[in-house]
C-alpha cells in the first residue's frame, strides 16, 4: 500500500510542477502560428482538454482491473 501511495505522490508532484505542454501536431502548429498568440494558446488548451478524457477513462479502467486482479 505504501508503494502505491509513493507512486501516486510522485505523479501528483510531477503534474503540479510540470511546465506547459505543447500538444499539437504539425498541422495544428502551422494553423496556430497563423492565428496569433492568444488563439494558439486556446487551441493548445483545447487539444489537451480533449486528450485528457480518453486518458482518464483508460486510467480508471486500468486501475479497476489492477485492483480486482492483484494477489493480496
Amino acid at each position: 500500500m505504501k508503494k502505491g501511495r509513493l507512486i501516486l505522490s510522485v505523479l501528483l508532484i510531477l503534474l503540479v510542477f510540470s511546465t506547459g505542454a505543447a500538444a499539437q501536431c504539425s498541422i495544428c502548429t502551422k494553423t496556430a502560428s497563423q492565428l496569433g498568440e492568444r488563439p494558439a494558446k486556446a487551441l493548445n488548451t483545447g487539444i489537451i482538454y480533449l486528450a485528457f478524457t480518453p486518458l482518464a477513462i483508460m486510467g480508471y479502467v486500468g486501475y479497476r482491473w489492477w485492483k480486482t486482479n492483484r494477489i493480496v
